[in-house]
């Protein structure tokens, strides 16, 4: 399958588990898959597996889009997705470290993912290592002000083995992040912070892995990707609504019949 049919592929995971589970945030999942896509198929170096790039999603709500791609990757099995968001089941509705094969920390709770890689990043570099580290953070999530000593720490550090992907979509659990908290000139404030920053359309597979394997000039990067809540279902884009709400028998199968 070529980029754009793994997008797909795991956009309709993406619905099926949401429906199956009875669990929300299906429309911040389907927000990041193209540069989910971009990642683990034209960028992050896996094997050896001891010696890959590490990826952490920060924005840890947004696990199935996570469980969706490593199982069309092939990193874990498909069936082992039967057991998610279940009593006793084999994966959480957010990310547990020891769950599955490729989920690097555990997260949820905003601002530690891209904390705990930054860290690791560090370490890396120590290590004089040329394993690189990717964190993908929300916008909401931005508002954490752990986000921004972090900033500081990559800046001071001169990270340039870790790279920020904020998905930006600007919906939040209970509105625009502009007006609940807003962060704007967002690209700007990176910058100021000592950060190598580039913005882009997140919908965009092409442009998210030119941007991915850009040069940084020896600092850390930010790529602000603009994107849409609810991407590729027509009824859920760019809806506050899709944040929280469960998807019946109904909306499953409209949402497939657009994601064919």
């Amino acid at each position: 399958m070529d980029a754009k049919e793994n997008a797909k592929e795991i956009r309709r995971i993406i619905v099926e588990l949401a429906h199956k589970s009875n669990s929300p945030h299906v429309g911040s999942c389907l927000s990041c898959v193209d540069i989910l896509t971009a990642l683990y198929f034209e960028v992050l170096h896996l094997e050896p597996w001891e010696e890959r790039d590490i990826f952490i999603l920060s924005k840890g709500h947004a696990a199935m889009s996570l469980y969706s791609t490593l199982s069309v990757k092939g990193i874990i099995h498909r069936e082992i997705l039967d057991g998610y968001y279940k009593n006793d089941g084999t994966l959480p509705a957010h990310l547990d470290r020891f769950s599955a094969k490729g989920i690097e920390v555990s997260a949820g709770s905003l601002g530690h993912g891209f904390n705990m890689g930054l860290g690791i990043a560090y370490g890396l570099k120590l290590k004089k290592s040329n394993r690189k580290v990717y964190a993908l953070i929300g916008d909401g999530e931005s508002q954490e002000g752990s986000i921004w000593e972090g900033a500081l720490f990559a800046a001071k550090l001169g990270l340039h083995n870790f790279t920020a992907i904020m998905d930006y979509n600007n919906l939040q659990g209970y509105g625009r992040a502009k007006d609940i908290c807003s962060f704007e000139p967002v690209t700007n404030k990176w910058k100021a912070f000592g950060w190598y920053t580039i913005n882009i359309d997140g919908h965009d597979i092409n442009a998210i892995k030119n941007a991915l394997t850009e040069k940084s000039n020896g600092k850390p990067k930010m790529i602000i990707a603009n994107t849409t809540k609810g991407k590729g279902v027509s009824f859920m884009e760019d809806e506050l609504l899709w944040h929280y709400y469960i998807v019946t028998d109904k909306h499953k199968e409209t949402a497939l019949e657009e994601l064919i």
